[in-house]
């Protein structure tokens, strides 16, 4: 079963629940795709190492 949650909060991508699991994140009530999560950790390591 898939089913429409929200978009993105950063990019507006849609966001589903499939099966019963979401394909994205929840933060601070919030809806982040998980490319959006995945670039942000990308910065966040890249500003810890320098």
């Amino acid at each position: 079963m898939i089913e429409f949650i929200g978009l993105c909060t950063r990019c507006g991508e849609k966001i589903f629940c499939r099966n019963g699991f979401l394909d994205g994140i929840l933060f601070n009530k919030n809806l982040i795709c998980f490319s959006c999560a995945e670039l942000e950790e990308e910065n966040e390591d890249e500003t810890s190492l320098s």
